[in-house]
């Protein structure tokens, strides 16, 4: 296989995964919750599309936006559901009710829709350019540029806006924050909102690419989407895409020249070496604790 050509599925699969792995990082940088639910909300999302695509045969924009909404309201309901009475409990309680939430979403979704797999709409008919000594599809070109899109959006959101500056005071410190007049409940809700609604994108991304899509489609996803955040350093946005594309492009390389057996193998041991010898992340910062 050519390095190049694998470069580029490599790009456009870790472009997934880093928009799956910043809204770990959002809800991880301000209430230091691993939302494990989180891989099930970009399963819900390709769905989304699913049906909007099949039954209101809408095309790739429109399936794509109602997707990203469907799953805002899905990680807002969640996170006043399941998040918001535990908040001041112990992290092992919030952990067993995301892995809970993960299993919910999972088992309710394969109750609906059955266990078997389902043959996504093709909402963008399939072209391929050729580029020198390597090809690039239309799909992988779109994935790359919604990723883009989205992430340049965010940044805005995060940088240049009210509900930016106070998503990075809560994720600072949530207590002063309140304390200079913050609503901190409705920036959390935001932060499930805006990260609920990039894992969806992706649902609907993958989807298209890899037109088969079953109940259980964002658990080794959103795994990998973790590792990608602690990668690039979880709390950190910038690293998250970091992180994403490393990812990606290590695991398709690992598929290419070595062995698909391993692929997933590798990126779990990318993770253990990186908490080994970098446990902040490429991007994170180290964070002293009061005692």
């Amino acid at each position: 296989m050519d390095f190049s050509q694998q470069l580029v599925n490599g790009l456009a699969l870790g472009s997934v995964y880093a928009l799956i792995a910043i809204g770990y990082t959002m809800v991880y940088g301000i209430i230091k919750l691993i939302n494990f639910a989180h891989g099930d909300i970009y399963m819900v999302g390709a769905f989304f599309g699913y049906l909007v695509a099949f039954y209101l045969k809408l095309s790739f924009i429109p399936s794509l936006l109602i997707s990203m909404i469907g799953c805002a309201v899905l990680g807002v309901l969640i996170e006043k559901v399941a998040y918001k009475p535990l908040r001041g409990s112990s992290k092992i309680t919030l952990f067993i009710t995301a892995i809970g939430m993960s299993l919910l979403l999972e088992n309710g979704f394969r109750l609906i829709f059955g266990p078997n797999p389902k043959p996504f709409p093709e909402l963008l008919k399939t072209k391929i350019y050729k580029l020198g000594g390597f090809q690039i599809n239309n799909l992988q070109i779109s994935m790359l540029l919604v990723s883009i899109i989205l992430v340049i959006l965010l940044q805005y959101i995060v940088y240049r806006t009210k509900a930016g500056k106070a998503m990075r005071a809560a994720s600072f410190d949530i207590d002063a924050a309140q304390l200079m007049g913050i609503n901190v409940n409705n920036t959390i809700s935001m932060t499930f909102a805006i990260g609920s609604a990039l894992a969806g994108a992706a649902g609907v991304l993958v989807g298209m690419a890899y037109p088969r899509i079953e109940p259980y489609m964002g658990i080794m996803p959103g795994l990998k989407a973790f590792v990608a955040a602690v990668l690039g350093g979880i709390g950190a946005i910038p690293g998250a895409m970091v992180g994403g594309i490393l990812l990606g492009v290590a695991e398709t390389f690992t598929k290419a020249f070595i062995s698909t057996k391993l692929s997933d193998a590798i990126a779990f041991a990318i993770l253990i070496i990186v908490l080994l010898v970098r446990p902040s992340g490429l991007m994170g910062k180290k964070v002293s604790e009061k005692v």
